[in-house]
């Protein structure tokens, strides 16, 4: 079976040391470790990451994860500005966008996050594919690691 390529964003990985979120997170990354997943992040990540507290700087490399950085590219910008368009969102979630620009454009097959406003809302993950499906481009999955994290070993 084929590792399915998931695309994170910086609320997974500061949820790792938030009480609300880092039981589902941490069971995330150990599936990850087991190869069940390949973690892949933007450039918009690494740059969200510079004012975080540094063990969430390093949190993908203090446990040994190995990542795929994607650049964001002048579609992802495009794309994430008729999100806007669209009324998915508002300007102020344009970096929110920039994220679900990425992943689509990329042909990630999951976008997880823990951003329930902006990301994972089912009436923003409408608009976000409605947008994706009117350019050309698949709808994307969009989910909570509590969505996609492996309930049968407990």
């Amino acid at each position: 079976m084929r590792v399915q390529r998931i695309y994170i964003d910086t609320s997974i990985i500061g949820g790792y040391f938030d009480k609300e979120f880092d039981i589902a997170t941490q069971q995330l990354f150990n599936e990850v470790l087991k190869g069940e997943y390949k973690i892949v992040i933007s450039n918009i990540t690494e740059g969200e990451l510079l004012n975080a507290p540094e063990h969430v700087k390093t949190l993908l490399n203090d446990l040994h994860i190995d990542y795929e950085v994607i650049k964001l590219t002048a579609d992802a910008v495009s794309l994430a500005l008729e999100y806007i368009r669209e009324n998915v969102v508002g300007q102020t979630s344009y970096d929110d966008c920039l994220h679900i620009a990425i992943a689509t454009i990329s042909r990630l097959d999951i976008l997880v996050s823990w951003n329930f406003k902006h990301i994972v809302n089912i009436k923003r993950i409408r608009g976000y594919n409605g947008v994706n499906i009117k350019n050309g481009y698949p709808p994307i999955e969009i989910r909570s690691p509590k969505d996609i994290i492996d309930y049968e070993n407990d």
